[in-house]
């Protein structure tokens, strides 16, 4: 399988050629060349599959350059119930993210998919241990080394860091915004004394953050002479590794391939949402995709009005579900691409419009840029949004009718999927962290304090070290320069 550039202007790469990297040379996204397919055969088959054998058959149609015996292993050495250990009552490791009806009301039912079951108790576990250890395979099969430059809104960086440290050959460089993650968020990245790995404190929002590790990963030059790496949601390979856990959760929530189900995602990068829209196209059978953003909410936005419109981090809110506080989604380009029918041109052009105008607009009016938001339907995309109140009351009612505690941003994906729940379907949540995460706000919500697991009990004492910096990206340059010995 060769993968493609969303502006156009590179040339096809393999799996293992876009792995290690982050934006194309153009400036664009990789997708694959045209998506490959699942039979209504094989989601009869995969049913009765481990979570590991799932993600190989998933991964196989993508990895076609990796031979597949070693793919299988790789899958088997991630998906373990030693590595995803932190379940819940009357929850089994080996499921890795199983289903708990929470709710039936109107004829349908909303169903939480637990997916923070891995070692930093959040979502993005499921990619980023996949993706160590296929970065570490990788790596040994060139003789090569990586240096790892991300940024992070709270849960990418800790995850990020904790599969890759200690893996051989590789640096971790992560950016977040000063003092605007949680105290537990926090703890998780600044905490962690393993020489490969790096935190450096910006005095900004996230999108500073984002837009240094773009402006990196344009710098050509100094990407090579670097050896820079991302797992940000802009790695092709992480989005991937997302895509099985939506088959899993249509597989688990149905019973034969004629029935559907939607997912509710809480979302502001767009990544996990992106997941979805693949599998969706891929052939799994999802009725609607239901992005939910708290108060940043410019996804919500494009899909009310067709108008896609960046705020400036002035204009960007610190809020109660922070991995959320984003106001320039970097994966929304995938989408974007195929709603245009895969024009790069009008791709690179409108994402051209965003660097020099804040935004574009698709709805159609007058002057607008086009009038494809008529198509967004046929996508299956819906949107809602959420804020602090909203949230706070709805873990208060979760927790009064159903006895289950959720963070924040889950809150927030329950609170969008109540307001789109039609009769006769199945509407998933995908959870997004264990409430222990965000603690400040559960305290508010419940009047005590979440139940942590074993390990985390006193994470936020624990020495951290770390690095602030400006927003300066010739300040952070130089920093990983001195750090890995290249000149």
């Amino acid at each position: 399988m060769q993968y493609v550039s969303t502006r156009g202007q590179a040339a096809p790469q393999s799996f293992s050629q876009i792995l290690l990297g982050g934006l194309a040379p153009d400036g664009g996204l990789y997708l694959p060349a045209a998506y490959p397919r699942i039979s209504g055969a094989e989601l009869d088959a995969w049913r009765k599959l481990s979570y590991a054998d799932l993600a190989f058959e998933v991964l196989r149609k993508f990895a076609t350059d990796i031979p597949e015996q070693d793919l299988k292993a790789l899958a088997h050495k991630t998906y373990t119930a030693d590595v995803y250990r932190n379940v819940r009552d009357g929850e089994k490791a080996a499921d890795i993210t199983p289903l708990r009806v929470l709710e039936e009301q109107g004829g349908g039912r909303l169903v939480l998919q637990a997916l923070s079951n891995g070692p930093t108790l959040a979502f993005k576990d499921m990619a980023m241990q996949l993706l160590g250890n296929l970065f570490e395979y990788t790596l040994a099969r060139q003789d090569a080394e990586l240096n790892i430059f991300g940024a992070t809104s709270g849960d990418t960086g800790s995850a990020a860091e904790y599969a890759m440290r200690g893996k051989k050959g590789i640096r971790v460089f992560m950016l977040s915004p000063h003092k605007k993650m949680s105290a537990f968020q926090t703890a998780q990245m600044f905490s962690l004394q393993d020489p490969n790995i790096f935190n450096i404190a910006v005095q900004g929002v996230f999108d500073d953050c984002q837009d240094m590790v773009k402006a990196v990963s344009n710098d050509l030059e100094f990407k090579a002479r670097q050896k820079i790496g991302t797992v940000n949601s802009i790695n092709w390979a992480r989005v991937v590794a997302q895509v099985v856990y939506y088959v899993r959760g249509y597989l688990s929530a149905t019973t034969s391939n004629d029935q559907k189900v939607s997912f509710t995602v809480p979302s502001g990068n767009f990544g996990n949402i992106c997941a979805g829209h693949i599998a969706r196209m891929m052939g799994v059978p999802i009725d609607k995709l239901v992005a939910a953003t708290n108060e940043n909410d410019v996804l919500d936005e494009f899909f009310r009005t067709g108008i896609y419109r960046v705020r400036k981090s002035s204009e960007t809110y610190h809020t109660t579900s922070p991995s959320m506080d984003i106001s320039k989604a970097s994966n929304f380009e995938r989408f974007i691409y195929d709603l245009l029918d895969r024009d790069a041109n009008r791709v690179r052009a409108l994402f051209r419009k965003v660097e020099t105008h804040g935004g574009f607009d698709l709805s159609g009016a007058p002057g607008s840029d086009g009038d494809e938001f008529r198509k967004v339907a046929q996508y299956g995309f819906a949107s809602g949004k959420s804020v602090h109140q909203d949230r706070v009351q709805t873990i208060r009612d979760v927790h009064a009718k159903h006895g289950v505690t959720i963070d924040t941003h889950t809150a927030d994906g329950v609170k969008v999927a109540r307001e789109h729940i039609s009769p006769g379907t199945t509407m998933i949540v995908l959870e997004t962290a264990l409430p222990a995460k965000f603690n400040e706000t559960i305290r508010e919500a419940l009047g005590r304090d979440a139940e942590r697991p074993a390990g985390f009990e006193n994470i936020e004492a624990l020495p951290q070290r770390f690095e602030v910096m400006s927003a300066d990206v010739g300040q952070v340059k130089a920093f990983i320069a001195a750090h890995t010995g290249l000149a």
